[in-house]
């Protein structure tokens, strides 16, 4: 049995930007992708809203820190043949990093950690695949127009800056802008059909990664 850790923000939780509510289950990236890998890979969802790389941001009820998690995770799901670190779009908010450096400064990070990482029972430290966010889009929606909505051009640099980090830390690479688009609805989430869209394309490259 393979084991795949899918650790992201609201976009792996499934936040559903026409409810807002939560997609259904068989809806969800990670759902999807562990339909389609069949009975033996074992993919685990670990999503949170507002998960950012490395930055506190105590606007919410749950410490959204991913750095500070990662290790917590990666304990108690070991062993993990690949991880996959989709994240990033939470550290362009304006009282955080604000720039698409910042979360790929941050993304470094989090590859450290994985790379680093004590793991129980001896266990290897697994496989690494980073995912460039789809980016924001126009909104008509206040509330997210207000937050992210200077920085879509910001979010669209991601890809590039994730592409760039991948080959230089030896990582997989993802970018979740060639199959889906955010949610005009808000800007920033997926409808159902996207959510799909992602896990359906990450098959083949978690497939490989995995030696399937």
């Amino acid at each position: 049995m393979k084991t795949v850790l899918c650790y992201g923000d609201s976009l792996t939780w499934g936040y559903n930007a026409e409810g807002p509510a939560r997609h259904a289950f068989e809806d969800r990236w990670p759902s999807v992708l562990g339909a389609a890998l069949g009975s033996g890979v074992n993919v685990i969802a670990e999503g949170l809203n507002g998960r950012t790389t490395v930055f506190d941001d105590h606007a919410g009820s749950a410490d959204r820190n991913g750095a500070r998690l990662l290790p917590v995770m990666l304990n108690t799901h070991s062993p993990i043949d690949l991880v996959i670190l989709f994240l990033g779009e939470n550290d362009l908010k304006p009282w955080l990093g604000g720039r698409a450096v910042a979360a790929q400064r941050g993304m470094k990070r989090l590859i450290e950690i994985v790379r680093g990482h004590a793991y129980p029972v001896d266990a290897p430290a697994p496989e690494i695949l980073i995912v460039a966010p789809p980016g924001f889009t126009e909104t008509g929606d206040p509330d997210f127009s207000a937050i992210f909505g200077s920085r879509i051009e910001e979010s669209r640099m991601l890809a590039s800056f994730y592409a760039d980090l991948a080959d230089e830390r030896d990582c997989g690479f993802f970018d979740a802008r060639s199959v889906a688009r955010a949610s005009p609805v808000d800007g920033v989430h997926l409808d159902a059909a996207n959510t799909r869209a992602i896990g359906r394309g990450l098959e083949p490259v978690v497939r490989m990664m995995l030696g399937l």
